[in-house]
């Protein structure tokens, strides 16, 4: 492949992986200032080699050639497991409802494969986020795993070689495993809620350790994130060199900010990424949706609000309980992370005035340097839905 062309060249591949260590290591001394830059958008219903757009869960930036690397999280109904490769120009991204695509560019795409080398059949693998181990030449997935009354699946964390081919997983301790009832709210259910399990991967700037976390607690810890409540995620770590899980913390995720539009209908709070800053530091999305809820901001080719809500925490893992081992922590004292709003994407305005309307943005990174300064890069999962778009935000670090 194109992209990974620069680090079979041991020179190279070296001085991009210092470089990258370095810049990210400065960043927990920086102020937290976030200033929207602008953002593209690209319509449901684009395709690229066949294949339609969309369900982009996760971004990841390389620095080697200024490029890009997203996941779908397609259960292979629309096509194989896959990942993107693909190019932003952010002196395109513009502060408008309707910004158009303009700097969107599609490189590649890559098709996933099975621990057998084999494309994933349907419905056998949920890809959420991925990460570039440029160091190891690897790249780590998660799968978030299923619960529901047709099959149940256990959460996993991969490996892979840049061309898809498999190259291990990690060792997931069993109680994140789902048991039990299809809802995960009966008497004894244990492991991850359906939709909520593994959705992050973050790697710590000295290339040493991994991390996930579920989207919400575990079934034996916390009920799921509702309006006026919240939940109990769990955040897990992996050491790069010997693949053993490693410490695990709580993150309170927040409850639900909107109530849906009636009663009953669905809503949820869930965090779908993270990004390292040091080795204890990190930048946690939370993404809120609340079915036909009035959020602000309206959809430019719907004219209606997308009733997502979309916040980004700084945490601190600093003083926080380690759990690693621990089946349930109900019943014992637990000091969660730390946890500080950076940035509420809802107070973000276009050049006009109007409010940023957000789709369901689920992955996070660093980007290139933009005027001297560092920039953060987001992206949306569409979902296939012709009522959501794909949104790319640039932010830049003041």
């Amino acid at each position: 492949m194109t992209l990974f062309a620069p680090f079979t060249r041991p020179g190279r591949y070296a001085k991009y992986a210092l470089a990258a260590s370095l810049t990210l290591a400065a960043l927990p001394g920086l102020a937290q200032t976030l200033t929207y830059i602008g953002q593209q958008i690209v319509p449901t219903g684009a395709s690229f080699r066949g294949l339609l757009l969309g369900g982009l869960s996760s971004i990841d930036y390389v620095a080697s050639n200024g490029h890009y690397l997203a996941i779908c999280d397609d259960r292979s109904d629309r096509g194989p497991a896959r990942f993107y490769e693909l190019t932003l120009d952010i002196s395109k991204f513009r502060r408008s409802a309707d910004p158009g695509d303009a700097g969107v560019g599609w490189v590649d795409m890559t098709t996933m494969l099975d621990l057998d080398g084999q494309p994933f059949g349907r419905n056998q693998v949920d890809p959420e986020s991925l990460r570039l181990d440029a160091k190891r030449n690897l790249i780590y997935w998660s799968n978030e795993g299923q619960r529901t009354s047709a099959s149940t699946q256990n959460p996993t964390m991969r490996r892979m070689q840049p061309d898809g081919k498999p190259a291990g997983e990690f060792a997931v301790p069993a109680y994140f495993n789902p048991s039990g009832s299809a809802g995960g709210l009966a008497a004894g259910d244990t492991g991850v809620y359906n939709n909520l399990a593994f959705e992050s991967v973050a790697i710590t700037p000295d290339g040493q350790t991994l991390w996930t976390m579920a989207e919400n607690g575990l079934a034996q810890d916390s009920p799921p994130a509702a309006v006026g409540r919240g939940s109990r995620a769990r955040m897990l770590s992996f050491d790069l060199d010997t693949g053993k899980p490693g410490a695990e913390y709580i993150y309170e995720v927040g409850p639900v900010p909107f109530a849906p539009a009636r009663p009953g209908d669905f809503s949820t709070n869930g965090v779908p990424d993270m990004l390292a800053l040091s080795g204890t530091e990190f930048i946690v999305i939370e993404r809120a949706y609340a079915v036909g809820a009035d959020t602000p901001g309206v959809a430019a080719h719907t004219r209606q609000p997308t009733s997502n809500t979309i916040r980004l925490y700084r945490i601190d893992t600093r003083g926080a309980t380690d759990v690693s081992g621990w089946p349930t922590i109900k019943g014992r004292d637990v000091v969660p992370v730390k946890r500080t709003l950076l940035l509420d994407l809802s107070t973000l305005r276009n050049d006009d005035g109007s409010v940023l309307a957000l789709d369901n943005v689920e992955g996070i990174t660093f980007g290139p340097v933009v005027d001297g300064k560092r920039t953060l890069v987001l992206v949306s999962d569409n979902n296939f839905n012709p009522a959501q778009f794909t949104q790319f935000i640039a932010l830049s670090i003041d």
